[in-house]
């Protein structure tokens, strides 16, 4: 809940005599900036004020009390959707996924996550501005259908970062991919992946079974030890999740400095 305070006129030295703590908007505000509080100097034509007060009230980059790694990145999940990996492992990938994203604040000014899925095709299950509650987002994850096919990972990549990514890219918040494969890809990946790290997308490799690591480090950003993860079953997806965390929050605090 966002708290604004609105003062009229000064007060009287009576009222002042009342007051056990003069400073008290600026403690009680969630960022003594100037942003949540609004002097109207007196009680005669407040509703000029109106306005200004609306404006404030629209600024929705603004309204954030403050910015973390929870309330202020994007993340989309690039997932391989190829004949090699069953339908019981895509919804072990699925429920990935879904722990991931109850970590972090989704709100239509806060955090924002998209799924795309895909093979030698690619397929947008929802995009960043599809759904604005965690809620909505963990049952979208849920509706998700296994594809099957082969697996082209750098045209996928290529396809996130022009269609998911550029929308969104001069947005206040972070960008972030979260790349989940088992197999070697038949193009490409390193053009693709320099050009989505070019365009400020912080990529994290997480592989499973065959992914062969070369490949993997070669699509993570640097450091490459840090946005690398690995795990020979996909049932040790459920124990990479908080490092996935952890790793989003640390790259965060690194774009702020």
């Amino acid at each position: 809940v966002n708290v604004f305070f609105v003062s009229i006129a000064k007060p009287t030295s009576e009222e002042l005599g009342m007051v056990e703590e003069l400073n008290f908007i600026e403690k009680a505000v969630c960022q003594n900036n100037g942003f949540f509080s609004y002097n109207i100097p007196t009680w005669f034509g407040t509703t000029k004020h109106v306005k200004p007060l609306v404006q404030k009230l629209c600024a929705h980059e603004q309204m954030l009390c403050s910015k973390t790694c929870y309330n202020s990145v994007n993340i989309a999940f690039l997932i391989d959707g190829s004949s090699s990996i069953g339908d019981n492992n895509f919804n072990l990938m699925l429920g990935f996924i879904s722990n991931v994203v109850k970590s972090f604040d989704i709100t239509d000014v806060g955090a924002k996550i998209a799924v795309i899925q895909f093979t030698y095709n690619q397929r947008i299950e929802f995009s960043f501005t599809d759904y604005k509650t965690k809620e909505k987002v963990l049952s979208g994850v849920q509706a998700i259908r296994y594809m099957s096919g082969g697996t082209a990972t750098g045209e996928a990549i290529t396809y996130v970062t022009k269609n998911v990514f550029a929308p969104v890219r001069d947005g206040a918040n972070k960008n972030f991919l979260v790349l989940l494969t088992d197999g070697q890809s038949y193009d490409d990946i390193r053009g693709p992946a320099t050009a989505a790290h070019k365009a400020g997308i912080n990529i994290f490799s997480v592989g499973i079974a065959w992914a062969p690591l070369e490949d993997l480090r070669d699509m993570a950003s640097d450091p490459k030890e840090t946005h690398t993860f690995f795990t020979k079953e996909f049932t040790g997806l459920e124990q990479i999740v908080p490092n996935i965390v952890r790793a989003i929050c640390r790259d965060f605090l690194g774009f702020k400095q």
